[in-house]
């Protein structure tokens, strides 16, 4: 969910002149339409998209000049729409937000295109913030940096998909038992 009331007047950001096209992809409805109601009042031009396959239409049509893409899509892996929309348009600036962060698939993302990687929720102002961002500029430190048993999981996390998510291989090369992987796998991340 978008964290932040809409009421609020937004913070006040510069955005460049030029094109403010931005394609939004996700597939939670509720959080879609508030978040591209959020980047319209602050000068966007917003098209939204709930799957892979919608988002790649969009990018057929017309290659946006920002792009706020989710990981996990029902119908695939957000990655695939921030490939295609660097092969069209390779000036794009994308972030990637997801509520299944890991450390693995945040490097897959940068090196696929993407300029930044955000935790859901995030507000407006965050994923503006990042969209903006210059590339030399560094992102503030965290408020609440992780925890060692979310460091843990993340290891795990980059293990398993460095072995193409087979779980015997990572469980082999993590020295752990299949069973403890596996249970470790099905539980959400640790704050």
């Amino acid at each position: 969910m978008v964290s932040e009331d809409l009421s609020a007047p937004p913070l006040k950001m510069k955005l460049p002149a030029g094109d403010r096209s931005l394609l939004l992809v996700d597939d939670d409805r509720p959080f879609l339409q508030r978040m591209s109601r959020a980047l319209e009042q602050r000068g966007f031009e917003v098209v939204t998209a709930e799957s892979v396959a919608a988002g790649l239409a969009v990018l057929r049509a017309r290659a946006p000049a920002y792009a706020v893409v989710d990981m996990r899509l029902l119908d695939g892996n957000g990655l695939d729409v921030i490939e295609a929309l660097q092969r069209a348009r390779d000036d794009a600036r994308v972030v990637v937000l997801t509520g299944y962060g890991n450390i693995a698939t945040a490097v897959t993302a940068v090196k696929l295109g993407a300029i930044d990687y955000l935790a859901k929720p995030a507000d407006a102002d965050e994923v503006i913030g990042a969209l903006m961002r210059d590339s030399g500029d560094r992102a503030e430190p965290p408020e609440n940096p992780m925890s060692a048993d979310r460091v843990r999981w993340e290891h795990i996390q980059r293990i398993y998909e460095l072995c193409d998510r087979n779980v015997s291989e990572t469980a082999r090369r993590l020295s752990m038992h299949r069973r403890t992987l596996q249970r470790i796998l099905a539980k959400r991340a640790p704050r």
